[in-house]
């Protein structure tokens, strides 16, 4: 497997998927493609790298996000790949912000990403080396490399409007037209493009552009820009530079500076690949890269069914506040999975079950909450709570008098122990065990039936209490005594019921927020549909429960089972100090495909 080694207990039932980029990478290992690298230690030019040692990596991998935003699920696939990959290969795993565009970028979304990075557990260090980088912090070598290209008759300054390019690129069928201005000497467009350093021009005047081929059947090939001016102050560079580079052009030479031996993306870029390697070419032709160059390979994006993961959509749902914040519980964003209480681990052994490939699929969120469920079931510690508190009075249990239940903290877990739950004559069930007239099949309290209160006591429905209205306000039984869990008596009684609740004397009453899916179709925005239409009113509901008392010391992202509820989180947000607010994780098991059959 191709991403750090993860255990479930149904892994033999859900083997990963087969991994073409590991099988790439192996090849090359064993061909000794990379052997010769040197490595100075940090990002550089050939030139700072040939006297150095041998690259003590034998890979090297990147993850490049452009600090313009939030991470998703998707980026963690490609985290998880990226530093995988390096992991089980003896390499080194770079986290590189592409920090080129200086209109869009913002410190918030540096912050978030290495947050979220560290957060599912991959790490840029090791090795003695700290491998985090800005793109902006290659300026100088990307101008200068710039430079070369026009030197060597490779690139020119077009002073064409944007509408002139547009028409004169062509088409997918149509060649493209030279600009007229593509045969200025060398020397005039280096004295435009040093000028358009100096910040004498404005926006959009000229451009400077890769000259290759106009009428190539690749668009991409045609002549594509590689440098604009942008009178722009920059996060990282502030106002020295008044040019920036083009994405396409300041990515493969980030890659090369930084030694990167597969340079891993998504099948969008696919297209961008010819100019990608033509570029590296002609740099590497001037003696300004080392080889061997990098290599691109794509993979398929993460496509998830009730989930969007439009940047453009995401922004929408926060700005329009159809969300509470990008850190929203029911956004795909990893801030909001944090929040929610889905795992690293649970990512991870997704991203293995679904593994890599250059076929585009809908995947299943049911698979990935089948993930989280695994890793939640062995690592959540057992609690007990009650959403839908209805009052349950044992008449014949002395008032007054209170005894300790003892309840395992993990079934599957024996080390973990056991902790005290209270009991008393009071205690808050849930509404749906008791029915004054049972449904066909109910085992639970009804007048005269008889049914286990979990870790306590056997007892027998007596009648109920209730309000003008006709609503059950409470509900009378009579427990036996010889029948306490864990005593000689626990069996002498056999019934069909068992009841969780919690004793109301020492139960404490704390805002639980039931999270489901945002969206109520698989496909939100399909057809002609607004993606809006198909929000799910009911992805929300916020509630009053009663817990048990030990629940009161959670701390912020501790996670529990809540036994016949599902697994919850105490909110990282809001939670205070003997006061947490838990977030619903995921049920114990998959109510949406059974409700859509």
């Amino acid at each position: 497997m191709f991403f750090a080694p993860m255990t479930s207990p149904n892994d033999k039932a859900a083997p990963a998927a087969a991994n073409f980029i590991k099988n790439i990478v192996e090849a090359d290992l064993a061909a000794g493609k990379h052997a010769q690298r040197r490595w100075a230690g940090r990002p550089g030019p050939a030139a700072d790298h040939a006297q150095a040692p041998l690259d003590p990596a034998k890979i090297r991998t990147r993850f490049p996000p452009e600090p313009n935003g939030y991470l998703h699920f998707g980026h963690a696939k490609s985290i998880l790949l990226n530093f995988g990959l390096a992991q089980q290969y003896g390499g080194r795993c770079h986290l590189r912000f592409d920090d080129t565009n200086p209109e869009k970028e913002e410190q918030e979304y540096v912050d978030s990403i290495i947050d979220a990075v560290k957060w599912l557990g991959c790490s840029w260090e090791g090795g003695g080396e700290t491998n985090l980088y800005y793109a902006s912090n290659y300026f100088d070598w990307m101008a200068a490399f710039a430079e070369y290209l026009i030197q060597a008759g490779h690139a020119y300054v077009d002073s064409q409007s944007a509408e002139e390019m547009r028409v004169n690129r062509g088409t997918l069928t149509e060649a493209g037209k030279d600009s007229p201005y593509r045969n200025r000497s060398a020397e005039e467009n280096m004295d435009l493009f040093k000028r358009m350093q100096q910040g004498e021009f404005p926006d959009g005047t000229h451009i400077l552009r890769a000259k290759i081929d106009m009428a190539a059947p690749n668009i991409n090939l045609r002549d594509p820009a590689i440098y604009r001016i942008r009178h722009a102050t920059h996060h990282n560079t502030g106002d020295k530079w008044r040019v920036y580079p083009m994405y396409t052009f300041a990515h493969p030479i980030e890659d090369a500076l930084e030694n990167i031996t597969h340079s891993i993306c998504t099948l969008e870029f696919e297209d961008q690949r010819p100019f990608y390697d033509w570029l590296l070419e002609r740099l590497a032709e001037g003696g300004l890269l080392q080889r061997p160059l990098p290599q691109q390979i794509e993979f398929s994006r993460l496509n998830l069914t009730y989930v969007v993961l439009s940047k453009r959509k995401l922004i929408q749902l926060v700005e329009e506040k159809h969300v509470e914040g990008w850190d929203d519980p029911r956004l795909p964003t990893l801030v909001g999975a944090r929040r929610r209480g889905y795992t690293p681990e649970g990512f991870r052994l997704f991203a293995e079950r679904i593994g890599v490939s250059k076929n585009d699929s809908l995947i299943d969120y049911a698979l990935f909450e089948e993930a989280q469920r695994e890793i939640l079931n062995e690592s959540a510690e057992r609690r007990i709570a009650v959403l839908d508190p209805l009052k349950l009075i044992i008449d014949n249990y002395p008032e007054g008098q209170e005894e300790e239940c003892f309840a395992p903290n993990h079934p599957l877990h024996p080390e973990l122990g056991h902790r005290a739950v209270p009991f008393g004559r009071e205690l808050w069930i849930e509404g749906e065990d008791f029915m004054e007239e049972p449904a066909k099949g109910y085992r639970r309290l009804f007048p005269g039936n008889m049914a286990r209160l979990r870790y306590g006591y056997v007892v027998k429905c007596t009648g109920c209490d209730k309000d003008e209205s006709g609503k059950v306000i409470a509900v009378h039984c009579e427990y036996l005594p010889e029948t306490k869990s864990g005593t000689p008596g626990a069996d002498s009684v056999k019934v069909k019921g068992n009841l969780h609740w919690v004793s109301a004397a020492h139960a404490y009453a704390a805002e639980i927020r039931l999270y489901d899916r945002l969206f109520k179709v698989a496909a939100p925005g399909a057809g002609d549909r607004d993606f809006l239409d198909d929000i799910n009113p009911d992805s929300k509901v916020a509630i009053t429960a009663q817990l048990e008392p030990a629940l009161k010391e959670a701390k912020p992202e501790d996670r529990f089972q809540f036994e016949r509820h599902g697994y919850f989180v105490a909110d990282r947000v809001d939670s205070q100090p003997g006061a947490p607010v838990f977030n619903r994780t995921v049920t114990l098991k998959d109510s949406w495909g059974k409700a859509e059959k």
